[in-house]
């Protein structure tokens, strides 16, 4: 790998983790204000919004500018929103303002890798890219739960005289505003690469013809559908799992919120396992035999349901983690592989991107729903781990015999 891939590694992983600490923060603020329960998983839900919305939009621009321009300006847009939250904004508005810049931000990031490098590199790179993000993601939660903490916030600031319960979030939010900074100065370093898949017109109308032509090219390709099938499933139940552990977690091990978000950080250190693994043995040409590891993914949150203390916890957390990175990784490679031939790398990864955010936006409001209907923790989670091991079965037995050329 070159100089240029570990610049933009740099950058994903400041972007990152800043996403997933400021998650934790809006959280906080919110429990503050005493919003409703079901408030907290509609954080997930606003953040991803953009994502469906915009879709016919970031493709477009991605591939239209060098994508470490893209990079810089969707980062921006990120920090904007963190700076609106802490100037009093309700963190379900703010939340979603950096959400738009998170979808700006896709597209370039996975899309710079199918012009920088080899397609017989995109499954090392992807297990790269996927373990640096988890390495955000555990690192997030982490920093994230401690920054909430009141008593950290309270011995930093020397007890200024205000609630601890709003200075430890609006002191997280602080902490995060740098982080965002960070990664936009990574950004200026990115290298500039040809422009890739220009529109020939950016009219309206020609724009949403574009990108519903590339939908329908994507999901008729056989190769195309079960790599999206696949990421797009995962990226929604991965989405619902993290609320689903602060909710388990606060029933079968009285875990606060502080500790519960740490809890999250397990499944994170799973999928950076799992990408290594992918990386290491499995090949693109080999990506779709990974499927059955998302068939046993759904029977590990199961059995949660009877665990009571923190190692059996750690050890199933990090054990559903590792099936994750495992099949999700080859999963991204053959999608960003067959959307560069077919369409352009943004557009592609656009098209991930809307169909994986419906998939977040699905899955996220049924559980906000089942939690809002006071539905007990443990049928949710029966109801969520049989639908994943249902649909990746289906997923395996239609595309098990494809071949990637």
């Amino acid at each position: 790998m070159n100089r240029a891939f570990y610049i933009i590694l740099s950058a994903q992983f400041l972007s990152a983790l800043a996403d997933n600490a400021l998650l934790f923060a809006a959280i906080g603020l919110l429990l503050f204000f005493s919003a409703p329960e079901w408030f907290s998983p509609l954080l997930q839900t606003v953040f991803v919004v953009a994502y469906i919305v915009l879709a016919p939009l970031v493709g477009p621009f991605a591939d239209a500018l060098p994508k470490g321009r893209v990079m810089l300006i969707a980062n921006t847009v990120k920090f904007a929103g963190c700076l609106i939250m802490l100037a009093g904004l309700h963190p379900l508005l703010a939340y979603a303002i950096v959400g738009i810049g998170a979808a700006m931000y896709s597209p370039a990031k996975y899309g710079i890798l199918t012009e920088l490098l080899p397609p017989e590199k995109l499954i090392v790179a992807n297990s790269w890219m996927e373990g640096t993000t988890v390495a955000a993601i555990v690192l997030g939660a982490i920093i994230g739960g401690a920054l909430i903490n009141p008593q950290l916030a309270e011995g930093i600031l020397f007890n200024i005289g205000l609630d601890s319960r709003l200075i430890a979030p609006k002191f997280a939010i602080v902490a995060i505003t740098s982080l965002y900074l960070g990664a936009a100065i990574v950004n200026l370093f990115i290298p500039r690469l040809p422009i890739d898949h220009k529109l020939p017109n950016r009219s309206p109308l020609f724009i949403l013809h574009d990108f519903w032509h590339s939908f329908k090219l994507l999901w008729c390709d056989p190769l195309g559908q079960v790599s999206l099938a696949v990421t797009t499933l995962f990226w929604g139940v991965g989405a619902t799992l993290r609320l689903l552990i602060i909710a388990w977690a606060a029933l079968n091990l009285k875990y606060g919120l502080d500790q519960a978000t740490q809890l999250t950080a397990a499944t994170a250190f799973g999928i950076a396992i799992g990408s290594v693994l992918a990386g290491k043995f499995v090949s693109l040409q080999r990506a779709v035999s990974v499927l059955p590891a998302g068939i046993l993914l759904g029977f590990v949150p199961i059995a949660l349901i009877w665990v009571e203390s923190l190692i059996p916890a750690l050890l199933l957390l990090v054990l559903a983690g590792a099936l994750a990175g495992y099949f999700v990784v080859p999963m991204n490679a053959l999608l960003q592989h067959r959307g560069h031939l077919l369409m352009g790398a943004g557009h592609s990864i656009a098209q991930q991107n809307f169909n994986e955010n419906i998939s977040i936006l699905l899955l996220t409001g049924a559980y906000a729903l089942m939690v809002r209907a006071d539905w007990h923790i443990h049928t949710i989670i029966w109801i969520f781990g049989l639908f994943i091991s249902s649909v990746m079965t289906a997923i395996w037995l239609r595309h098990r015999h494809d071949v990637v050329h």
